[in-house]
């Protein structure tokens, strides 16, 4: 199961720092995650200042 981010997000960009998979990049407005490289270690969610990172 991946991990969303969600509206919360303000697109700082820790997340895509934290991502041992690269799975993480920025989108129109907020960052994405892609589910298929995502290995849903929870790492971008430890690191996300505004909790918008959550389990789908």
């Amino acid at each position: 199961m991946a991990h969303k981010i969600t509206e919360e997000c303000i697109a700082c960009g820790v997340c895509a720092d934290v991502c041992p998979e690269g799975a993480i990049s920025e989108g129109d407005e907020i960052y994405v995650i892609d589910p298929e490289l995502c290995t849903d270690c929870g790492d971008c969610a430890d690191a996300c200042p505004t909790d918008a990172i959550v389990e789908e």
